[in-house]
């Protein structure tokens, strides 16, 4: 059985798919992390412990000795990403109630919501798309540099700026903990790097399936309409903001910023882990999430449609040069070399 093929088959598939699992199991056995106690109950309800050892991982991954204009192109899509989220929370923040939406149409739209689905690209989605344009080898390398987002660490920094919550500063610095400790070790041994860096994709369906235990079905479905309507926005308005910063500040052509305009999947930890080190979210924390797993499903989807479009553009322009000749070009260098 080609479990994983099919599973990828559904765009953020990896995180989709064990959430709403997850989802079903509470809603039909709310209490079965009770009733199955010791190592699998503990896991069920462990999304904290799962996400420590996923941001470890993902912090080995970010080396510091990149090139400048790697450093550069990286930096400016993480705060492009975060300078924005902010802002739009500062606008919410005036209008939305601190328990967001309770009735209509918007049902369960949040700042927090928002927030955690505008501040985090999709990593995995934003290297498959650079890859599979020819000479994109800096786009792929500044990855790392805006990976750090998919924290909640910003969420935090920014409800707290904007005086929407207070956080202590033990949890702000407890949420990068394992970020540091990821560069450091990352930094030190590339073999440590090697090791912990492709966990990442492996415990994504992990904590995907401990978050969907702590939701409901009925919350998703109401958080459907919102949640589609904010995975748009995430990669229209957000696609269209780091469009202009890697083009005009970074002086490139603009596609890695239509790349990075998804919601990340991790985002959809964000709410949980917002509600846990402040408990005035916790009423909207639920809500939050499963717009954010909605957005992460529709972004999945525009996402790569959006930049494909713009890529095609830009070949029809004459400003970089199709796949196809790319290719061809590498086979007439090989050809010209052998001979």
């Amino acid at each position: 059985m080609k479990i994983k093929k099919n599973i990828e088959k559904i765009p953020g598939g990896m995180m989709v798919v064990p959430l709403v699992l997850g989802a079903i199991i509470h809603t039909i056995w709310p209490k079965l992390d009770v009733a199955l106690t010791g190592v699998t109950g503990s896991y069920m309800v462990g999304t904290s412990v799962i996400l420590f050892i996923f941001f470890f991982a993902v912090g080995t991954n970010i080396n510091l000795k990149s090139s400048g204009k790697i450093a550069a192109k990286g930096l400016s899509l993480l705060l492009g990403k975060v300078i924005l989220a902010a802002i739009i929370a500062v606008i919410l923040n005036m209008f939305l109630p601190k328990e967001g939406v309770t009735t209509g149409v918007f049902t369960g739209l949040s700042v927090l919501a928002v927030l955690a689905a505008f501040n985090a690209s999709n990593g995995g989605l934003y290297v498959a798309l650079m890859t599979t344009i020819p000479n994109r080898d800096v786009d792929v390398a500044a990855y790392p540099f805006f990976s750090i987002q998919s924290g909640p660490f910003f969420t935090m920094i920014t409800l707290g700026l904007a005086g929407i919550g207070a956080f202590p500063w033990p949890a702000l610095v407890s949420t990068l903990v394992p970020f540091v400790l990821g560069m450091i070790v990352g930094g030190l041994d590339h073999e440590m790097r090697d090791m912990f860096s492709p966990l990442q994709g492996g415990l994504v369906p992990f904590f995907a399936f401990t978050i969907g235990y702590s939701l409901n079905l009925d919350m998703i479905l109401q958080s459907g309409l919102v949640g589609i309507l904010v995975g748009v926005l995430v990669v229209f308005v957000s696609g269209y903001f780091l469009y202009l910063l890697d083009r005009y500040l970074v002086r490139s052509d603009g596609l890695a910023g239509w790349a990075a305009s998804s919601t990340a999947g991790a985002a959809v930890s964000v709410p949980i882990v917002i509600a846990q080190m402040n408990p005035a979210f916790k009423s909207t924390a639920g809500s939050a999430t499963a717009i954010v797993a909605t957005s992460v499903l529709v972004s999945a989807i525009l996402t790569p449609i959006v930049t494909m479009w713009y890529y095609r553009r830009l070949v029809k322009k004459g400003k970089i040069v199709p796949a196809e000749d790319a290719d061809k070009s590498v086979e007439t260098k090989a050809t010209t070399k052998q001979a």
